[in-house]
Order: C-alpha cells, then sequence, then structure tokens
C-alpha cells in the first residue's frame, strides 16, 4: 500500500522535471499560440480572448493529448499499458472535441438564431446568448493531433 507524502519542496521539483508534462503542457501553450497568430492574420486583429476559449485551429486538446501520449510512449516504451491508457484518453478527448462539442456548437448557433428571429419581433425573451464555438472540426483535432506527436518527438530527439 501507497502511503500518502506531504508536499515538499522535492516534490515540487519533481513535478518540473516530468518531461511528458512538460511537453505535454508546451504543446497545449504552442496550440493556444497559433490559434492567435492565425486569427491575427484571418481577422487583421489581435483578440486575447482566442487564447482562452475553446475551438479553433489547432485544436489545443488535441495538441496536449498526443503530445502526452507520445511521451508516454517514448518514454514507457509503445507496448506498455501506459501507452495505451494514454492513447485511448486521447482518442476520447478527441472525439468529443470534434463530436459531442462540435455538435453543442451547433445546436448553440441554431438557437442563437432563433433568439435574434424571436427579438426581431420584441417578445420578452432573455437576450442572453450561447457560446457558439465550443468543439473543433475534424481537420482541426487532426491539425492538433500532428502538432503534439511532432512537438513530442521532436523534444525527444533534443532531450
Amino acid at each position: 500500500m501507497l502511503t500518502p507524502t506531504a508536499p515538499s519542496v522535492q516534490n515540487i521539483k519533481s513535478v518540473f522535471d516530468n518531461h511528458v508534462l512538460i511537453v505535454a503542457l508546451a504543446s497545449c501553450f504552442i496550440s493556444q499560440g497559433l490559434k492567435l497568430i492565425i486569427d491575427i492574420v484571418k481577422n487583421g486583429k489581435v483578440s486575447l480572448r482566442v487564447l482562452t476559449t475553446t475551438g479553433g485551429m489547432p485544436s489545443a486538446h488535441s495538441a496536449f493529448v498526443t503530445a502526452l501520449a507520445t511521451g508516454v510512449g517514448q518514454i514507457k516504451g509503445w507496448d506498455s499499458v501506459e501507452f495505451a491508457i494514454a492513447t485511448i484518453f486521447a482518442i476520447i478527448v478527441m472525439y468529443d472535441a470534434a463530436g459531442v462539442r462540435q455538435a453543442a456548437g451547433k445546436q448553440a448557433r441554431i438557437l442563437n438564431q432563433m433568439i435574434d428571429e424571436l427579438f426581431s419581433e420584441d417578445h420578452n425573451f432573455s437576450e442572453q446568448r450561447l457560446k457558439e464555438l465550443l468543439g473543433h472540426t475534424p481537420v482541426q483535432v487532426i491539425a492538433g493531433a500532428v502538432l503534439g506527436i511532432f512537438i513530442a518527438t521532436v523534444s525527444v530527439l533534443s532531450w
């Protein structure tokens, strides 16, 4: 049985020595940074809101979990249980990003259109808008996955 240990400076330092965690987090942050650059090119202005919202190109969720799975595979082995768990987790996250959350975003868009039409006739309904950009297109998920795998692979070569 494992005995829990109290947090210490050494425990905190060991978190920062976890190569797989650092690479996965870096992949997520790089993906978010790319979203900002793509948004600036696309819209011609800086919107820092892009850094904190879900959706967009590339998928930070996909980059995060594929970098995690790739890093686990590199460290623990491609035939390890840990790699299998990380891969299944990545598949579930990417399926959710492109499937469930994408569908919820489409539903929000339709509901927002319905609200717009109802308010055009001066009805007394709530004007609260729903967030439409929840999920990702399959291309955004694949781009994020490729980015995560690339970053994890490059990081091992330099590690």
